[in-house]
């Protein structure tokens, strides 16, 4: 059975859902395993283009089944830590991509959900989504998830919310920097068909490096060896193929090369 359902259209838009409604999307080791190799294909894939990250049913993802943590807990040390590696393994598979992803939230984004919403670049959340690291309540931590959050919300918030485990409104989320936009829920998919457009419009490789110079900056002094890198990197990028395309489209007033669908026309 699959946990994990997955499309691609025509314009290299991949989708995965997680489908597992009937426990609020809640994480075990299968869908976790699943949901890694459909991040490590859409990763590799020459054809996706960006990714949107969406949960089944009444829920985005209630965070890590209990059941399943509980049977791990009684196995052996070693095994108990090769499965929470798993865990790891996925956040930093989505935190890495190297293409645009979005995290199209509804319901409740509780533990590890928050996880998979802070490993994605962008989140557009409905006016019904709420959030909640409620780890602590069963004797947790979030450990795994931790980084990902705290660099999403600051040092000083994610304190608190890893102590207190309260329940944070999709408007406080957005205060905090957890989410970008909230949308009314009949209004969602419409606001993510627009960033998905906005998204496309970009040079695929451009993104990818973009989106990795992310960690180069938050890792490093705004010094002279900065500066040379960042001045190192505009200039490849200036004489790479994608940049040469992009600035004549740009001159010739025509659409560069990747907005243009798998059958050559225009999709821009």
């Amino acid at each position: 059975m699959s946990f994990i359902a997955s499309s691609l259209d025509s314009r290299g838009v991949a989708t995965l859902v997680l489908s597992r409604p009937e426990r609020r999307n809640a994480l075990d080791q299968a869908m976790v395993s699943e949901l890694t190799d459909a991040l490590r294909h859409a990763a590799s894939d020459a054809q996706t283009r960006l990714l949107v990250l969406a949960g089944a049913g009444a829920a985005f993802c209630a965070g890590g089944d209990i059941d399943w943590m509980r049977r791990v807990a009684a196995e052996t040390p070693e095994a108990n830590e090769r499965d929470a590696l798993l865990l790891a393994e996925l956040m930093r598979a989505l935190d890495t991509l190297p293409k645009p992803t979005i995290a199209r939230v509804h319901g409740a984004a509780y533990g590890g959900g928050v996880g998979l919403v802070a490993c994605c670049d962008i989140v557009l959340a409905a006016d019904t989504a709420s959030f909640c690291l409620s780890e602590v309540k069963i004797g947790l931590t979030p450990s795994i998830i931790g980084p990902y959050v705290q660099r999403a919300i600051g040092a000083r918030q994610a304190r608190r919310y890893f102590l207190t485990a309260e329940v944070i409104s999709v408007a406080h989320a957005r205060e905090l920097g957890l989410v970008h936009e909230i949308a009314l829920a009949e209004e969602l998919d419409v606001r993510v068909a627009r960033m998905v457009e906005a998204l496309l419009a970009g040079a695929p490789g451009a993104q990818a490096e973009a989106k990795a110079s992310t960690a180069i900056f938050a890792d490093h002094p705004i010094d002279e060896s900065l500066m040379r890198e960042t001045a190192k990197r505009i200039a490849a990028r200036r004489a790479s193929a994608e940049g040469k395309e992009g600035l004549a489209a740009f001159l010739e007033k025509r659409p560069p090369s990747w907005r243009r669908d798998r059958n050559g026309d225009d999709v821009s």
